[in-house]
């Protein structure tokens, strides 16, 4: 695994090294070790795996306060998509900045997203996996989301945004009062 940190600190791109041979590949997704200095004193709790149908559908922009703020690495291990990350960390030199990244089956990279960010992704490609390691329990008191059509985050989807789930359509506009969110 070679980590290159995004402009947004703490964020990181992930290359997985393949190792290819006459039958196939085998990369590693994740390892405990390797990823300790970045996942610090915290272990994965729990892993996802999504299917998004169609091409053009836009997943979040997610999140959980604390104490249940997470660490996530996702990898789409199945089509393409457009993968992107806000920052919501209280004064941080690059609050409500994203930084976005394709992700693909071909290109094997993995995104991972330190506590303090929404993520969310637009597929490119119809019937695309994505597979997730979070570092918390999914609690649904905690959960937080952004509108992806957020003037205020200005983020330039690639492509028209052929759907949305009604709750992830219906969340709110920040304001010029929203101050970002703890990670502590």
């Amino acid at each position: 695994m070679k980590f290159q940190e995004t402009s947004l600190k703490g964020n990181y791109l992930i290359d997985l090294e393949k190792h290819k041979d006459e039958r196939g590949f085998l990369n590693r997704t994740f390892c405990q070790k390797t990823l300790e200095p970045l996942l610090k004193e915290k272990n994965i709790r729990q892993i996802n795996h999504t299917l998004t149908k169609k091409e053009g559908v836009v997943r979040g922009l997610h999140f959980q306060y604390a104490p249940y703020a997470e660490i996530k690495i996702v990898s789409c291990i199945k089509g393409k998509v457009w993968d992107v990350v806000v920052d919501l960390r209280k004064e941080s030199p690059t609050f409500l900045h994203y930084y976005a990244v394709i992700l693909s089956e071909n290109n094997l990279k993995s995104f991972f997203i330190p506590e303090g960010f929404a993520h969310g992704f637009q597929t490119l490609t119809p019937d695309c996996e994505m597979l997730y390691f979070h570092t918390e329990d999914y609690n649904p008191d905690c959960e937080g989301a952004l509108n992806a059509t957020d003037p205020l985050l200005s983020i330039k989807w690639p492509q028209f945004i052929t759907e949305r789930s009604k709750r992830d359509s219906s969340h709110p506009m920040l304001n010029k009062n929203f101050l970002g969110i703890d990670v502590a």
